[in-house]
């Protein structure tokens, strides 16, 4: 499934709307170029799973913790140099918890992550548009 968002606020609703659809275990990789989105497409799941807190990228951390109507595991593995770091901080507890876990970069870690896991990639088309596209959801996602 392929959509399209004009501005930073549709990615956040998509966002939103996509949590709405989300359950407990589910796996999301998170892909596309610096500045495509990534961030405010995870401030949306955020907030669809009713959480208010203010997200951040962990690009130094590696993995930000959220707690709202289920857990919300944010990852950035852009700049891990090996899987194994991954595997120090916990990994496998987070992604088969109770939570949703999103990985932004999940393409550099493919080789760690379930086959059954969401797949999202947003590409930049211009300034304001971006062309999200979404593989392996078990649900129909409503714009």
């Amino acid at each position: 499934m392929k959509v399209l968002s004009y501005s930073k606020e549709m990615t956040f609703d998509i966002g939103v709307k996509l949590a709405k659809i989300l359950k407990k275990g589910d796996i999301i990789s998170l892909n596309g170029d610096l500045g495509a989105g990534k961030t405010h497409l995870v401030k949306g799941i955020a907030k669809g799973l009713g959480i208010n807190e203010d997200i951040t990228s962990p690009t130094f951390t590696i993995v930000n913790e959220y707690y709202g109507e289920m857990p919300l595991y944010h990852f950035d593995v852009y700049r891990i140099s090996d899987v194994l770091e991954l595997y120090e901080i916990g990994f496998e507890e987070y992604i088969y918890g109770d939570g949703i876990s999103v990985i932004e970069w999940g393409d550099l870690v493919d080789e760690v992550l379930p086959k059954d896991k969401i797949r999202i990639f947003i590409k930049v088309i211009d300034e304001n548009t971006r062309e999200i596209e979404f593989f392996n959801l078990d649900k129909e996602l409503i714009l």
